[in-house]
This record gives structure tokens, C-alpha cells and sequence, in this order.
């Protein structure tokens, strides 16, 4: 008997995840979260007043992270589509993002009263150095044939 190929959704995802390496397909995976799902949740239905948009570890809230909010869903955007595509383009600006979270999650747990102080500015800055890396380090993955 003849087996059928395998059909539906999660055949397509797992046959996306080979597109690129898993740790790559992660971030391709959170940016198309946070596209269709967080920021038309945070633009359209989260009130002003609950608000906080982080930039290089400072926290903008109200209005002001209101008005910041599409340049944050541009960037999920971009990313969803440049790393379904492998554009070339991505390489460096994915990783230069990465590194402005580096800086923004040292900044934050410094400056932040909800920080966490030094020693958290220094594992948060670690922790997410590990994909700006990755992400730096990946220009042959986004090259074209």
C-alpha cells in the first residue's frame, strides 16, 4: 500500500524549520508572533495607559510608547519576512538589532527600578549576546545561489 505524503500545517512548518538552522527558525518563528498576534495586540487593544515600549533599555510609556509602536511591528515585520525569504539584506541588520537588545537588556536592569542591578544587567546581556552572534556570524546563511 502506498503511504500518502504527509499533508497539513504541521508538515509545513516542520518543512520550513529545515529552510534554515533551528535556532534561526526560533527567531523567524518569535517575529512572526509578534507581527500577527503581540503588536496588533499592543497597538489596538492594550490601553494607553498600560503601555511600555523598551528602546536601548529605556522604558517609554503612555503616549510615547504608543507613538513607537509601529517602528517595534515595522522591525517584527521585516524580520518575519526576511527570515522566511533568507533575504540577503538581513545580514548585518538582524544581528545590529540583536545588538541593541544586547544593550537595551544592560541598560534596562541597570537604570530600571524593576531591574534586576548588576549582576542581572550582566546575564541578560550574556544571554542575548549568544544570538546577535549567531546572528552576525550567519552572513554564508543569508547569501543567495
Amino acid at each position: 500500500m502506498e503511504q500518502e505524503p504527509k499533508a497539513g500545517f504541521m508538515a509545513l512548518v516542520l518543512e520550513d524549520f529545515r529552510r534554515r538552522p533551528l535556532w534561526m527558525s526560533l527567531i523567524f518563528y518569535f517575529c512572526l508572533y509578534m507581527t500577527f498576534i503581540y503588536m496588533p495586540f499592543d497597538m489596538f487593544i492594550k490601553p494607553v495607559a498600560e503601555d511600555h515600549e523598551i528602546w536601548f533599555g529605556f522604558t517609554l510609556t503612555g503616549w510615547w510608547a504608543k507613538a513607537t509602536e509601529p517602528l517595534h511591528w515595522l522591525i517584527y515585520g521585516l524580520g518575519a519576512y526576511g527570515f522566511r525569504h533568507m533575504k540577503p539584506w538581513m545580514w548585518p541588520w538582524a544581528g545590529v538589532y540583536a545588538a541593541q537588545v544586547v544593550i537595551a537588556m544592560i541598560v534596562w536592569n541597570l537604570v530600571n527600578p524593576r531591574g534586576g542591578g548588576v549582576n542581572s544587567a550582566i546575564i541578560a546581556g550574556l544571554i542575548f549576546t549568544v544570538p546577535m552572534v549567531a546572528l552576525l556570524r550567519a552572513r554564508p546563511t543569508f547569501q543567495t545561489d
